[in-house]
């Protein structure tokens, strides 16, 4: 069922995770290094080759090297600050549904507390190895084979508000891993509530492990009344794509596509475009981030870009008439700068579609709440934050 008032029946909101557009002035307080700047550096650096994401109007957001502003954009075009203290996926995400943190989730670069390691080993019945800030590639090639030897799972963090846990399907099955990944998250609480607990369960011998698409993140409930709650209880269908269910722990989210990669990801929109009549498909393409920005595969990262870029053509040649497409990020994660950690920027947005309002600047927003801002309002209800873009766009 749809808002009789809906100016758009479908929104496709497009999440590139980790494509930031420049530090925001208070970058050095989260202990960013000078100048981070995700697609800036890239453009300069790597150069990226991005005709699409140019027409729609990437260039017009701030002149990036090689992709200068067009005349005349065929998309709406600005950029949003994140307002609430933090620079990952859980705050840029809560945010986007009109949560704001009062204060970021805890970090732990030199491992998790005795306690908090004491209590899990208890209740789980093994001992951990690990517990340290580490590569999820590194650390089990790392530990891998004393992991297979000891049945010990390989607990460990990053740069995020994370609690990981990594073991081989043949040593610890998916069920039991799980299980404690839940153990962990019910462990996790008031001061040491990290953003996530996440399952990473790989395969393989040593010197030849491989994670598997079988991932399972642990998110901290969202408080009520965020944009999918709202949205469910409007009777407005979301179809989650890639890591949308874990974020929002499924709330509000009637259809969920896992994916494998970026490029299967992209293929489970368009066949979320095809199956879904009307509502949300809300989309989030992770590789940027996970296997290029946390990797400071500046490569990587600029073909990905690029293969995206390629794909946008389908990708607009399957919108209907009644649709209108968002494509933005959640943080940003230069993997020009020294670190692997999220760096703390502006995103992009961009907005198009056959009745949408084409070469419109839509400055500066406020926080990311203002998309979900313009999305609430188009199925007629309003979040707690943000400022919808909805009346500029038409």
């Amino acid at each position: 069922m749809l808002h009789s008032n809906s100016v758009f029946q479908r929104v496709i909101w497009i999440v590139l995770d980790s494509v930031g557009i420049g530090a925001m002035p208070d970058a050095a307080a989260f202990n960013d290094p000078p100048g981070a700047d995700t697609l800036g550096n890239l453009a300069r650096l790597r150069g990226l080759a991005l005709p699409n994401l140019a027409r729609l109007g990437l260039g017009n957001i701030k002149p990036l090297a090689g992709i200068g502003p067009v005349d005349q954009p065929e998309g709406a075009y600005g950029r949003c600050t994140l307002a609430s203290p933090g620079k990952d996926t859980t705050t840029g995400h809560w945010e986007m549904a009109g949560i704001l943190l009062d204060r970021p989730f805890p970090l732990y670069p030199n491992g998790f507390p005795r306690e908090v390691m004491d209590e899990f080993e208890r209740r789980i019945g093994r001992r951990a190895l690990g517990n340290k800030a580490a590569s999820g590639t590194e650390i089990i090639r790392e530990l891998g084979r004393e992991h297979m030897r000891t049945g010990s799972p390989i607990v460990y963090t990053s740069a995020d508000s994370v609690f990981q846990i990594a073991a081989h399907e043949e040593v610890i099955p998916l069920p039991e891993l799980y299980r404690i990944c839940e153990t962990a998250r019910e462990i996790l609480r008031g001061p040491n509530q990290v953003g996530r607990v996440i399952a990473r369960p790989f395969v393989g011998s040593p010197d030849a492990f491989t994670r598997t698409p079988n991932r399972h993140d642990y998110a901290v409930p969202p408080p009520r009344g965020m944009l999918l709650d709202l949205l469910e209880e409007r009777g407005v269908f979301v179809q989650g794509v890639g890591k949308i269910f874990d974020v929002y722990l499924g709330r509000g989210v009637r259809g969920s596509s896992k994916t494998r990669d970026n490029a299967d990801g992209m293929a489970k929109t368009l066949e979320a475009m095809a199956a879904v009549e009307t509502g949300l498909i809300f989309v989030n393409l992770v590789d940027f981030d996970q296997q290029y920005g946390h990797r400071n595969d500046i490569e990587g990262y600029g073909a990905e870009l690029e293969q995206f870029d390629a794909w946008l053509p389908r990708f607009e040649s399957a919108l209907r008439p009644g649709d209108l497409a968002v494509l933005t990020a959640d943080h940003g994660c230069d993997p020009t700068v020294p670190g692997t950690d999220h760096t703390r920027e502006y995103v992009p947005v961009l907005a198009f579609g056959p009745r949408a309002r084409r070469g419109v600047g839509l400055g500066l927003r406020g926080s990311l709440s203002d998309i979900g801002q313009t999305v609430a309002e188009n199925f007629g209800v309003s979040i707690a934050h943000g400022e919808s873009f909805m009346r500029q766009i038409l």
